[in-house]
């Protein structure tokens, strides 16, 4: 599904130069897969995704923990001692690759994607070496990402793939996963969304 994509989400994700502010309106929606969706890769998942600028979407698996050793996705070793958390499984593409969700008070000087009010997504190391040094610090790590091309995502939307909702800071960094799924599956049904009805660019619904 989102393999296709790979090689060019992870050009847009680490060449892009940095242009997000502060002030940019927020860019991220919350994919939550349909009961029928029997991708082993996405089945039962909760994606929180960003449009880049050439219309691919990039995004991670909010809800698959992981017991893998962070150790064994850095190359500094010594850097990964006082992460206690999990590493989630952020999605099928380039799974051998560290990627950071986290919240910044200013803008990353490393190339990030936007995604909400001071909630940056990015796979540059620079921005991930202060996160493990700052006690405090609030973000999640993922192994590997999800991304489609532009259309890709929204042929999947025609044939009744995904639910559609918006994105919160609050669910994003949720301690507890489990049940996740099942609550925003929930909450979609109630409340369906057409894909046309989705604004990019205001990270909104109407």
């Amino acid at each position: 599904m989102a393999l296709r994509a790979s090689v060019i989400v992870l050009l847009v994700a680490i060449a892009l130069p940095v242009t997000a502010q502060q002030h940019e309106a927020p860019n991220g929606l919350f994919l939550v897969a349909r009961r029928e969706l029997m991708d082993p890769n996405f089945r039962q998942t909760v994606v929180l995704v960003t449009q880049a600028r050439d219309g691919s979407t990039v995004g991670v698996i909010l809800n698959r923990p992981t017991r893998l050793d962070l150790a064994t996705l850095l190359r500094d070793r010594t850097a990964a001692r006082h992460y206690r958390d999990a590493v989630f499984f952020g999605g099928p593409v380039m799974p051998q690759v560290l990627v950071s969700l986290f919240h910044a008070e200013q803008t990353p000087q490393a190339p990030a994607f936007h995604v909400l009010k001071g909630l940056y997504l990015s796979m540059h190391p620079e921005n991930l070496r202060p996160l493990l040094q700052e006690r405090g610090s609030r973000y999640r790590l993922y192994a590997g990402f999800s991304g489609w091309a532009p259309n890709q995502l929204q042929g999947e939307m025609e044939r009744n793939g995904w639910h559609v909702l918006p994105a919160e800071v609050e669910t994003v960094f949720r301690p507890n996963t489990e049940g996740l799924w099942q609550e925003l599956v929930q909450r979609a049904e109630r409340r369906p969304v057409l894909w046309k009805q989705v604004r990019w660019q205001s990270g909104s619904l109407k």
